[in-house]
């Protein structure tokens, strides 16, 4: 290979590494084993995209921070009108005013102000982010799965008895749907349990936590129940019933527009007969 070959050729395409199918144990509330689901790959099969994920993370715990320090600066600070000393005769520099930087009880120079610490970071960025945490609990298997909360009603130790049956130690992110409030009141005095809806899922939050606790409602990727796809297929098995009472209308509505305008012609011939000049 020739010095000109390696200055024209153009930018190498690199591959994307293949989706990885993944399982997790799906658990009911009592601990049993109900078998392995398979994860869907383009949430749970990426390569992790480190650089994507500590720009996201940065950029969120950046938009955390409040940004409501702030210091005075001389002309701000009290006091300080009045000339120190004289110009001249002490023996010292000369100085304006007693709040300046450089002297004792004066203003800060350069010191912070409120402002804000947000980072514009596109959405494709941090929908990457997102799936790349997720991925990334994948690989070391701290994704669970259970198929339903039982909770009769908020009760913290029917809570924390599952968490044991499922064997969950450490820190515990619960991915909850927004109507499942029994759970979450159930959940919420546990100091170890975080709660969230997968739509306010974020990477930071995946990471942070050692478990991420889904159920059948909250997995994203997982197929439809039986029970709705039974739904979809009686439904797709009436459309085709419906069809023909439609044409049967559309036909019935187009025979009547034409016969109406076959009515209306004897009395525009008399009316032409009745107007004819040779009459």
């Amino acid at each position: 290979m020739t010095l000109t070959d390696t200055v024209l050729r153009g930018p190498v395409k690199k591959d994307r590494p293949a989706l990885t199918t993944r399982t997790v144990k799906r658990r009911n509330m009592a601990g049993h084993d109900l078998g392995q689901v398979e994860l869907e790959p383009t949430i749970f099969g990426l390569e992790p995209n480190r650089a994507v994920l500590h720009q996201v993370i940065t950029a969120q715990l950046a938009a955390v921070r409040s940004g409501t320090q702030s210091t005075k600066t001389r002309s701000e600070v009290r006091g300080g009108g009045a000339k120190p000393f004289n110009q001249k005769g002490t023996g010292r520099a000369r100085q304006g005013s007693s709040r300046s930087p450089s002297q004792s009880g004066g203003g800060v120079a350069l010191g912070p102000k409120p402002r804000s610490y947000r980072q514009h970071t596109p959405k494709k960025m941090v929908h990457l982010a997102l799936l790349s945490a997720l991925s990334d609990r994948a690989i070391v298997n701290r994704i669970a799965l259970v198929d339903q909360w039982e909770f009769e009603e908020p009760k913290t130790k029917a809570a924390a008895l599952a968490l044991r049956k499922l064997k969950l130690n450490g820190s515990v992110l619960v991915v909850l749907a927004d109507d499942e409030t029994v759970a979450a009141r159930s959940f919420a005095n546990l100091p170890d349990v975080s709660l969230t809806s997968y739509g306010q899922l974020s990477a930071h939050d995946v990471l942070r936590a050692d478990w991420i606790l889904f159920s059948d409602r909250t997995l994203p990727g997982l197929p439809a129940e039986p029970a709705a796809e039974s739904m979809a297929d009686a439904a797709a098995d009436a459309a085709p019933a419906k069809a023909p009472a439609a044409k049967k209308a559309r036909a019935t509505k187009k025979a009547a527009v034409a016969v109406a305008p076959a009515a209306e012609e004897p009395a525009s011939d008399e009316a032409t007969e009745e107007v004819d000049p040779d009459a």
